[in-house]
């Protein structure tokens, strides 16, 4: 249900409650029973209007029970990464961590080019066939 909507729905209610009071009121200074009252067609849409608003009402205040616990668990996380990063620094600046010195690079041997029979274990591939070159084309046509 929409959050927004929290105030029309209480807004509603309170007319439907109304109106079901001004028509019980009128219904028993007719002299009416209150079996004859329960059956009657509008006590019972208002009664109905009632019951909507409420489950509406209900599940309104579910989602925002549901808003309130996600907003406290996002605070919580928040604070948790918060003395985390505090924590940590905290802990490097007691122990010093030693320096590491870099390696000298080594220097590479230069790669040295395959030789250029079969390599082991691998057949050449089939180079295809060179078709002929045809002669220049005549100048008359195109």
């Amino acid at each position: 249900m929409n959050l927004k909507a929290k105030v029309y729905v209480e807004n509603q209610k309170k007319r439907v409650q109304e109106a079901l009071n001004n028509r019980l009121t009128l219904l028993k200074e007719k002299g009416l029973k209150d079996s004859q009252i329960q059956k009657d067609a509008t006590i019972r849409k208002l009664k109905a209007q009632l019951r909507k608003a409420d489950y509406r009402l209900g599940s309104i205040a579910a989602q925002e029970k549901l808003n309130q616990e996600r907003a406290q668990a996002k605070l919580d996380r928040e604070a948790a990464k918060k003395a985390a990063k505090e924590a940590a620094p905290v802990e490097a600046g007691k122990e010093e961590p030693e320096k590491k010195e870099k390696k000298a690079k080594k220097e590479k041997p230069e790669k040295q080019g395959k030789p250029e029979g079969k390599a082991e274990g691998k057949k050449e591939k089939k180079q295809p066939k060179e078709k002929p070159e045809k002669g220049p084309e005549p100048e008359g046509k195109g």
